[in-house]
């Protein structure tokens, strides 16, 4: 490389890609293929070495975390023992990537949608959240995989999709004219390449529901919380166990998901089913309804009496 060459390199943007699936998950590989084909980014990954879906914000406290080289063309990267939330923090540390700090945190691109109150279990949106914290712009990405309808190219044109609005958060970024308190949960709608458009959205309430089955499979071949498994073909790949002695085994299986029919046509489901790219700004803290506020002080005054008469 020479002089000219490796000036402009070191002045790129630099994005940071992580995800739950894990480094070989195809969402991860697309999106960092199209990054280093745009020719105006350094890109590095940091991502968890064997799949973390659904870990939520997890993170290793006390072991040590592995990392390991992973050819990637084009890119820098690290397979790492840990979390989702693990892998954003020690990518922006500056410790992994010799003192470099990404401009912009790249989270997925997750198989399953994570609209509602999957955010909460996500550890896609955890990767971008972490980043979050610590003052980076982030951007945790999303597509809709169904069983039976989807394909794993649906996963590179989302990786296509989503890249425009990559683009201008870079650029708003490199203005200074970015926000600060908040960062971005970006679905892409089952059919991806005939998707109606970005739009902003809000956070509803949508879930799968889970409930229990006992079961004498080790792993269970099953949904997730989010979608099918893409390599389940009936229980070819589970483990026939004999518990031990008063052990029981159960698994976890979907039994309905929430309806949108309440919720408007401004929420990230809602408007996903309707074949849009939702963008939903998020932020880190939990707030309750402020109706609930008055109820709570009241409940608190009437404990304060009791309080003061057991000291």
């Amino acid at each position: 490389m020479d002089s000219t060459a490796a000036a402009a390199a070191a002045q790129a943007p630099v994005l940071l890609v992580t995800n739950d699936d894990g480094i070989d998950a195809p969402g991860l590989r697309f999106l960092v293929d199209q990054l280093v084909a745009a020719r105006r980014y350094r890109v590095l990954v940091c991502a968890p070495d064997t799949d973390k879906s659904g870990v939520s914000h997890c993170i290793t406290w006390r072991p040590a975390l592995r990392c390991k080289r992973v050819d990637i063309s084009g890119a820098t990267a690290f397979g790492v023992s840990g979390t989702p939330a693990d892998c954003a923090s020690l990518g922006i540390s500056g410790k992994l990537f010799d003192g470099v700090v990404p401009d912009l945190v790249l989270s997925g691109i997750n198989i399953g949608n994570n609209c509602g109150y999957h955010v909460i279990y996500s550890g896609t949106v955890a990767g971008a959240r972490e980043a979050f914290l610590y003052g980076i712009p982030a951007i945790a990405m999303s597509y809709d995989w169904v069983a039976g309808q989807s394909s794993v190219n649906d996963l590179k044109v989302s990786a296509e999709v989503c890249t425009p609005l990559i683009n201008t958060i870079v650029t708003e970024i490199k203005n200074g004219t970015y926000p600060q308190g908040s960062f971005l949960n970006v679905d892409v709608p089952t059919d991806a390449a005939h998707h109606k458009g970005y739009k902003i959205t809000k956070q509803g309430k949508y879930m799968a529901r889970i409930s229990w089955e006992q079961t004498v499979y080790k792993k269970p071949a099953v949904e997730s919380y989010q979608t099918a498994n893409m390599d389940v073909d009936g229980e070819k790949d589970s483990e026939l166990v004999t518990p031990a002695d008063n052990d029981l085994l159960f698994k976890r299986v979907i039994v309905g998901r929430s309806s949108d029919e309440v919720e408007g046509d401004d929420m990230d489901h809602k408007s996903l089913v309707d074949g849009y790219i939702t963008v939903t700004p998020l932020g880190a803290l939990s707030r309750t309804d402020p109706d609930a506020i008055p109820y709570f002080k009241a409940c608190v005054s009437r404990l304060m009496p009791c309080f003061f008469a057991i000291i």
